[in-house]
């Protein structure tokens, strides 16, 4: 059986990423989200193992000296980590794994596995991501005038993935993103692993 293929998907608070995701996911087959480790504290409707597995700040320490997660980093004070070996197991099943990861992590990703896809999500527009960041009503101006700034800086490492989305129409975004699976799943490496033996049958 083929292996799956590893996928990062970043971009900064707002512009969408968790909905097009969890779309992907829903219209997709054979693709997996990661769902991260963190020490944030849970948000209201968010599930254990769902969205987060929520974990305890000196558990969270104790698994990276284990050596358990395959990036891990700290953003706004709470930590977020990928477990290394639900990655390594579902990829080996021949299915896609989607990261949704920072920069930082991403290029944690891609030092240890060169071949990770790397898909950067931006807003249409800087007014466009505020306005996103103040509908969602859970932060005051203080923390939002923050994310956006933060913002600014993560957007700045668009350069470092292979593939750019722009949510501005959702619809289009998420073929676009559907596209860059297709694309994947058809290269000549990925076909040569998945059709070996039919390859082998029309040569010979």
């Amino acid at each position: 059986m083929s292996s799956g293929i590893l996928y990062t998907v970043s971009a900064p608070s707002g512009a969408g990423k968790t909905s097009l995701v969890k779309a992907l996911i829903e219209t997709t087959d054979k693709v997996k989200v990661s769902v991260s480790h963190t020490t944030r504290a849970r948000r209201p409707g968010e599930i254990e193992g769902v969205n987060y597995h929520f974990t305890e700040r000196e558990r969270f320490v104790q698994m990276i000296g284990d050596n358990a997660f395959l990036e891990h980093a700290e953003v706004f004070g709470n930590l977020y980590g990928t477990s290394t070996q639900w990655v390594k197991d579902t990829l080996a099943s021949g299915t896609d794994v989607i990261l949704e990861i920072d920069w930082q992590g991403a290029q944690q990703v891609r030092r240890l596995l060169p071949e990770t896809v790397g898909i950067f999500i931006l807003p249409p527009s800087r007014a466009e991501l505020q306005r996103r960041l103040t509908g969602r009503g859970q932060d005051d101006s203080t923390v939002i005038e923050a994310r956006m700034q933060e913002a600014i800086s993560e957007m700045s490492h668009y350069v470092e993935s292979q593939f750019i989305v722009i949510n501005d129409d959702f619809d289009r975004a998420l073929r676009d993103f559907q596209s860059i699976l297709l694309c994947q799943r058809l290269t000549l490496t990925t076909q040569q692993a998945r059709h070996e033996q039919l390859l082998a049958e029309l040569l010979s």
